[in-house]
């Protein structure tokens, strides 16, 4: 199959490349289709994998923090997280812990009730953040020793948080990929409709053809050339300003952190290079049909 699509690009053995017209609206539509469509599919390739890398990266964050909420009484809150302090000292897995100070639990509650609200009047629970070790701790453990020993004590180890992120991530790889076959199935569309444009239009220099003993493979060939390279070309071209589109892209610093990630990274920047490939086996094989098919109407 690659051999035959190599061969395709040799000059000398192609000799019905005069079948095709040199420069017409098919040619321009062809170039200009593949193009769009490669530049679409790298900016659908680029947020796949960047989404993916952002969910595994908030996940793992999460994985590696959690938090004890501790509802009581205000006679009892400092005793209780007295005794949560010390069933943390001699738990196996945390790699540190603090208690949050009233400045912190104000910054936390900001965006839902606003900078003015009087933290130090509200019954609000004191919250212990922890930060397990890279061997984790025993989540389930540590649960039934504070209930045993901190009754208002809750662990919260962000499983919650975590399931959406990987659920997330999984969806949006899995749109990135149907969005690569959707153009992929339109460039092929667009391309077998310029292909039997061609056709049509070079139907009475087929006819002088086969009158002189061309075989429809020998024709073919001529259009399967022209197609692909025209592919080859539109997508290598949109594939560069896709790729200079994405390297164009804010950074964090000067965005936020919602752009964090996004767009290529490291050995990521080879991925896009494998369109421009690609759209010409689409060319190859969406001009092959539709020469087939349309040299059977040509009598």
């Amino acid at each position: 199959m690659i051999r035959v699509v190599l061969s395709l690009f040799r000059s000398d053995v192609n000799p019905a490349d005069r079948v095709v017209p040199p420069s017409s609206y098919t040619a321009n539509l062809t170039v200009l289709t593949a193009a769009a469509m490669a530049f679409l599919a790298v900016f659908a390739l680029a947020l796949s994998m960047a989404s993916g890398r952002l969910a595994d990266r908030w996940s793992d964050a999460l994985a590696r923090t959690a938090t004890i909420r501790i509802s009581a009484p205000p006679e009892q809150a400092d005793t209780q997280v007295q005794a949560v302090l010390e069933a943390l000292k001699t738990t196996p897995g945390i790699a540190s812990y603090r208690v949050l100070d009233d400045g912190e639990m104000k910054k936390l509650l900001n965006p839902w009730f606003g900078p003015d609200l009087p933290v130090e009047t509200l019954p609000l629970p004191k919250l212990i953040e922890l930060t397990e070790t890279s061997g984790g701790m025993d989540a389930e453990g540590l649960r039934m020793r504070l209930a045993a020993e901190a009754p208002g004590a809750v662990l919260d180890d962000h499983t919650r948080w975590r399931r959406p992120l990987v659920e997330a991530a999984g969806r949006l790889r899995l749109l990135g990929g149907l969005s690569l076959l959707l153009i992929g199935g339109a460039m092929a569309g667009m391309i077998t409709l310029a292909a039997q444009a061609s056709l049509a239009a070079n139907g009475q220099v087929i006819r002088t053809l086969r009158l002189v003993g061309a075989r429809d493979t020998f024709i073919a060939r001529a259009f399967e050339r022209r197609f692909t390279i025209r592919g080859l070309l539109g997508a290598g071209a949109g594939t560069l300003l896709g790729m200079a589109a994405v390297a164009m892209l804010p950074r964090a610093n000067e965005a936020g952190g919602f752009l964090t990630g996004l767009g290529f990274t490291g050995w990521g920047w080879l991925w896009p290079l494998v369109l421009p490939p690609l759209a010409a086996l689409v060319s190859f094989w969406a001009t092959r049909a539709a020469a087939r098919h349309m040299l059977r109407g040509i009598r």
